[in-house]
Parts: C-alpha cells; sequence; structure tokens
C-alpha cells in the first residue's frame, strides 16, 4: 500500500506546504506540488498514471489560491507534454530532466499567471521572475527528494506475524 501510495501522498502535501509560509506580496515561494509532480515524473516513468494530473490539480486548486480548474488543466497538459517527450526522447540525462522541468515550471507559472487574471505586463513579468528562477533552481533539490521517498516506497518492511 506504502508503494503505490507514496507519490500521491508527497504530492498533495507539497500542495498543502505553501500555506504554512508568510504571504507577500509577490510570488516567491515556488509551485511545490507541481514540482514534485514533475520530479516525479521524470525521476520514476511510467508510476504516475497520465490521468493523475486531473485529482492532484483538483486537490492543489483547493489550496494554491488560483481559480479552480486552472491546475486541473494546468497538470494534466504538463504530464501529457511529458509523456509525449517520453515517447520520442525515451532516454534522456538528468540534464535534459531539469531543462525539461524548467520550461514546464516556467510555462506553469506564466499560465497560472494568466489564468489568475492579473494584467499581463511588464511589471508583473519582472514580479514573477524570482519565482520561477528559484523554482528551477530547486528542481534538483525535488528530484533528490523524490529519489529518497522512492527509496523509501521500495525498501522492504517486517511485517508482525
Amino acid at each position: 500500500m506504502l508503494a503505490n501510495a507514496m507519490p500521491w501522498i508527497s504530492i498533495l502535501l507539497a500542495s498543502f506546504l505553501p500555506i504554512f509560509f508568510i504571504a507577500t506580496a509577490l510570488p516567491l515561494l515556488p509551485p511545490t506540488g507541481f514540482l514534485l509532480l514533475i520530479a516525479w515524473r521524470l525521476v520514476r516513468p511510467g508510476l504516475l498514471p497520465v490521468w493523475a494530473g486531473f485529482p492532484l490539480g483538483l486537490f492543489d486548486d483547493l489550496f494554491s489560491g488560483q481559480p479552480f480548474g486552472s491546475a486541473i488543466f494546468l497538470w494534466s497538459a504538463a504530464l501529457l507534454a511529458i509523456e509525449a517527450m517520453e515517447m520520442r526522447l525515451p532516454w534522456r540525462t538528468f540534464v535534459q530532466d531539469w531543462f525539461t522541468a524548467g520550461i514546464a515550471v516556467a510555462l506553469y507559472c506564466l499560465l497560472g499567471m494568466a489564468f489568475s487574471g492579473a494584467p499581463p505586463s511588464l511589471a508583473t513579468l519582472i514580479a514573477l521572475g524570482p519565482q520561477i528562477v528559484l523554482s528551477i533552481l530547486l528542481f534538483p533539490l525535488a528530484a533528490r527528494i523524490v529519489a529518497a521517498l522512492d527509496r523509501l516506497r521500495l525498501r522492504r518492511w517486517r511485517t508482525l506475524g
């Protein structure tokens, strides 16, 4: 049961995590739930089904403050895009995964801004810059966390007889 639930639970907890930090006028915290979703998909391909973006995005929409349906659409689209890329390039290095995650996170933040109704101006793009850069720089940490959770997920546990 733990082996199947670990990716789902970790992504749900990561979606819930930004609530505990201080709110600022500018978006600084990375979208941790989306970052872990992308990390699980790139580090352990095939573990999450393609349709997982819908329920996980639904949960993220409840806590992110974005308009309802934005994360459902963006998470599902990201998983579909990564699946299409996976079919074309099945063997990748970590640098290519980091590049893919960087593009996905940047598009997620930009499209999330568009869905929120914020006016697309130079000031909003500049304000969004630190969040995008921090998200891209934190992907290796997210991948390491996913690798550690995957080792925990695959660990043999003793049973009480």
